[in-house]
């Protein structure tokens, strides 16, 4: 009887099998249903009937050298298109964009350069060779799981492909009754990846006719910026100052009221401010494509468009000043490399970080607070006594991930060397804040403030009738800030003491004050430097 017990105990082996066959199934499903999104993961997602597992099984019945090759062809692409999502996924949660790998081919070499800079160079070839190593996995496993889905298939081949042509069968029946269930989003999915990639070569070419383009050659140098003659411009942007910050209603309850009272104080200052909309080319990061869509007035979306705009002749919006006798300066403080495409814009001076004498602590990634970086322009660039005119792009990174701890605003002739910087600091370390979605926004909402108010103070304290700020965001913040908002809008200001500044933009229509009304002109970024060229030109 002892001996007979044992037909009633499974062989390991055989358990070990099933459980691998069942794997290699759910593995195969998963990879052709799974979203490109997270946020579009979700058991709904996985209730299709893929007609790509229909044909991938019958295609797997063909037997020797041929199946070989078949299953190998598969294996390639279906790693391919599961790379392909994973990157998708990436992309989206950035940028809310899927991957293009023609439009961000610089992204792997931005990469290396970025872990070099942080982990060393021998730091950065081992994550280089672990990411290879990734890769060349996910094709390795999805060949080993294919084939033990072939040899299950062929292992009753009969019964398999009657089940598979039952199978198409239903698919087609479903399709033709338009059920949601009958699906091919794997071939769909590849298809438009195919229609991008295509769409990306042919977008190249069509900028290639246009960048070289110099629209203000024939304008003559002292007819350039006639009404801006001995003022100072400063072009500012604001990081991730999107409107979702107007259009989210938990932000919203504290930005409204904020740019209100702001434009109560600037009035009550002489000063005066007009706002709207613009669209920017970029969402979520890549911050350089606004500045270089807005300097050059074409639209660059990309790092390839970006790449080759800065090869070309065509003058930057800081070159047109500088033709019309103004002094032009970048002041870059998240700028801590050497910056070649800084070349191109042609500034008289570029100040990066190390240029810029900040000695406080940094708040994280962020190399020096706002206030600092305007106090330092101050005590640079604008210092009292004959000079040219300046004009100054700069770059506000306080309301940079990971948004905490945040600077506190102080009295001006306090900022000094930005020592003061290392106690006037709020916020829990990033550790404890990114631990809670909620606690993330309400930090991204706060570093907004605090560069709204930094920006105002500025213009009340140093806004005499010689400055002009234009003031700007780059992009929407990330998509897990905004609740993946498809809007590319952000806000803009332009703000002046001069009453004849804002008579010049009287068409634009802008708002009166810093609160774009919900209906304000909303305009694409590429498209305000011809306007304010037009304005303020003869």
């Amino acid at each position: 009887m002892l001996g007979d017990s044992r037909i009633f105990h499974a062989d390991p082996t055989d358990q070990l099998a099933t459980g691998l066959n069942g794997f290699a199934v759910i593995y195969v499903l998963a990879a052709l249903l799974i979203p490109n999104r997270l946020s579009a993961i979700s058991l709904a997602a996985f209730a299709y009937l893929p007609l790509e597992a229909l044909l991938l099984g019958l295609a797997l019945l063909a037997l020797g050298r041929v199946g070989s090759l078949i299953r190998l062809g598969a294996a390639g692409l279906l790693a391919t298109g599961i790379i392909f999502k994973m990157a998708d996924m990436a992309a989206y949660q950035v940028f809310d964009r899927p991957f293009n790998p023609v439009l961000d081919s610089r992204f792997p070499a931005d990469g290396m350069n970025l872990l070099q800079g942080t982990i060393g160079g021998i730091g950065a070839i081992v994550v280089a060779g672990l990411l290879i190593a990734l890769l060349l996995s996910i094709f390795w496993l999805t060949n080993t799981l294919l084939r033990r889905v072939q040899t299950l298939l062929q292992s009753s081949a009969q019964i398999s492909g009657i089940g598979l042509i039952a199978g198409l069968l239903a698919w087609g029946a479903s399709a033709f009754a338009d059920w949601s269930y009958a699906g091919k989003p794997f071939y769909d999915l590849m298809a438009q990846h195919v229609v991008s990639i295509r769409s990306g070569v042919a977008d190249q070419e069509s900028f290639n006719n246009v960048v070289d383009s110099d629209p203000y050659a024939a304008v003559p140098d002292n007819a350039l910026f006639e009404k801006l003659k001995g003022k100072d411009v400063l072009v500012v942007f604001i990081e991730s100052y999107g409107r979702t910050v107007l259009d989210k209603a938990d932000y919203a309850a504290h930005i409204r009221p904020l740019l209100q009272q702001s434009s109560v104080d600037l009035a009550a200052n002489g000063l005066s401010a007009r706002s709207a909309y613009l669209t920017s080319p970029t969402y979520g990061g890549i911050s350089w494509l606004a500045h270089g869509t807005l300097m050059s007035g074409l639209w660059i979306n990309s790092q390839t468009r970006y790449d080759r705009l800065v090869m070309s002749q065509r003058p930057s919006l800081n070159r047109l000043f500088h033709r019309a006798g103004w002094r032009t300066v970048a002041v870059q403080p998240a700028h801590t490399m050497a910056w070649p495409q800084g070349e191109y814009f042609g500034y008289d001076r570029i100040y990066a970080a190390q240029d810029l004498g900040y000695k406080g602590q940094t708040f994280n990634w962020i190399t020096m607070p706002d206030q600092y970086t305007l106090s330092a322009l101050q005590a640079l660039e604008r210092k009292p006594g004959a000079r040219q005119p300046l004009m100054a792009e700069l770059a506000l990174i306080s309301s940079h991930a990971p948004w905490t701890p945040l600077p506190e605003l102080v009295n001006w002739d306090q900022v000094g060397d930005g020592s003061i910087f290392n106690q006037a600091r709020v916020g829990d370390t990033p550790e404890v804040v990114w631990q809670n979605t909620e606690r993330i926004r309400e930090q991204y909402r706060k570093s907004i403030e605090y560069a709204l108010a930094n920006i105002v103070s500025y213009a009340m304290t140093y806004g005499d009738d010689n400055l002009v700020i234009l003031v700007l965001g780059d992009h929407q913040p990330a998509p897990f800030v905004t609740g993946e908002l498809d809007s590319h809008d952000v806000l803009v200001h332009l703000i002046s003491r001069d009453s004849k500044v804002m008579d010049a933009i009287k068409e634009w229509q802008w708002t009166d004050g810093m609160l774009p009304a919900s209906d304000a002109p909303m305009l694409g970024m590429d498209k305000l430097r011809e306007r304010f060229i037009a304005a303020f030109s003869r």
